[in-house]
């Protein structure tokens, strides 16, 4: 004996074809804006010279151009 799926009752919610839509719609936009967004940000001007420069030109780091608290002119006795 064959058994045929019957239609869901009045009262079910069934995800359908205008929900799948929208659902894809949502991911695309989104892909896009991603895209969008990582261009502007590689436009962003690179940090400053003293984070490219490694430990010693950061400042507050042994060698640095920050003398740091309680050292240099910058101290109270």
């Amino acid at each position: 004996m064959i058994v045929v799926a019957a239609a869901p009752a009045a009262d079910t919610v069934v995800t359908g074809v205008l929900g799948f839509l929208v659902v894809a719609g949502m991911g695309l936009a989104l892909f896009f804006l991603l895209r969008s967004m990582n261009k502007q940000l590689r436009k962003v001007a690179p940090g400053p010279k003293w984070r490219q420069g490694g430990r010693a030109g950061r400042p507050g780091a042994p060698g640095g151009q920050d003398p740091g608290p309680g050292q240099g002119a910058s101290a109270k006795p």
